[in-house]
């Protein structure tokens, strides 16, 4: 029984790409895209290179998909829990977010909950211990770190949408 092979390729201007190849000879590659999207590639048994299958995935569509490979056991957020009661968990940002252009101190996120947002991950960029005037963006994904209860409430006000607007029927 052979074992599974992972190999990774740079490819400039795009992003990395990451081959698989099972135990069972079948290949498999993904692309990991600058922007945060994927494309996910099969390749036919008869012919290692002829594609099957190709999918582009959103990041978003690739963190579900993550989620739906992982032991069932694993939270869909979940970074990781502590002895210590902690969680860090990862918070998407909706494009129609309340919070959407605004700065992370208006949140109040730790006066509010407890829980510390320790990072955010833009397109491909990590942002590090953000401060208080950084301006949050639909389809950012927030790191959020404090007790299962103060991130869960963190969760429910960063999924706050903003208000629509109506204009009154004419007669």
């Amino acid at each position: 029984m052979g074992t599974p092979r992972l190999s990774s390729t740079p490819l400039p201007g795009i992003g990395v790409r990451y081959d698989l190849t099972t135990r069972e000879q079948r290949r498999l590659s993904v692309v990991a895209h600058r922007d945060g999207g994927r494309t996910l590639s099969a390749y036919r048994t008869d012919d290692p290179d002829a594609c099957a299958l190709s999918v582009r995935l959103s990041a978003g569509e690739s963190a579900a998909l993550i989620d739906a490979l992982m032991p069932a056991h694993h939270s869909p957020n979940l970074l990781s829990t502590t002895e210590l009661g902690l969680v860090a968990e990862r918070i998407e940002l909706s494009s129609v977010s309340h919070w959407n252009g605004r700065v992370l101190g208006e949140t109040r996120m730790r006066t509010e909950t407890g829980a510390s947002i320790v990072a955010v991950l833009r397109r491909a960029e990590a942002i590090p211990s953000p401060t208080p005037d950084f301006r949050l963006a639909g389809g950012d994904t927030l790191i959020v770190i404090g007790t299962r209860e103060g991130v869960e409430t963190a969760a429910t006000i960063l999924g706050r949408e903003r208000a629509q607007c109506t204009r009154p029927r004419r007669s």
